[in-house]
């Protein structure tokens, strides 16, 4: 999870005004779309682990309230998965289902701010600091980024 927060958020820093409304064409996503459909994945992730097939529809949110968003449903996913209570449904399925779309879509919002002309600098995620519990708004700074 702090992978996966560390990456979105590192795509959700430093967007630039208008952004959440940016899309490649009419047929696909806007970033704000995509960042909306992460919260999906990640609620249903969470009802899943509770044991509960649910999934909620959202609606784009300003990216800085989507942002918010992003942080709180990944903390609560996080603090569940990391707590006493049973895990309801096999850890391999979250991950493979839910957790790996997020992964993918984290990939698009970064394509996305390439293509508007904020891009987000590679890195060497293998030399990052990444900690797990570490899923809050609060990251390091990147160790050895790319240009």
């Amino acid at each position: 999870m702090a992978a996966l927060a560390y990456r979105t958020g590192k795509t959700l820093r430093g967007a630039p005004e208008g952004f959440s409304d940016f899309r490649i064409s009419e047929a696909t996503r806007s970033a704000g779309e995509i960042l909306a459909h992460i919260g999906e994945l990640l609620d249903w992730a969470l009802c899943l682990a509770k044991g509960r097939h649910e999934w909620h529809d959202s609606a784009a949110l300003p990216w800085d309230q989507a942002s918010a968003r992003f942080i709180a449903d990944i903390e609560s996913l996080d603090g569940y998965l990391a707590s006493e209570n049973p895990l309801e449904c096999p850890a391999e399925r979250v991950f493979q289902g839910p957790i790996a779309d997020a992964l993918t879509h984290t990939g698009q919002i970064a394509m996305l701010r390439r293509l508007a002309g904020a891009p987000v600098r590679g890195e060497n995620y293998f030399k990052a600091e990444i900690v797990a519990g570490r899923t809050g708004r609060e990251q390091p700074p990147p160790l050895k980024e790319f240009d």
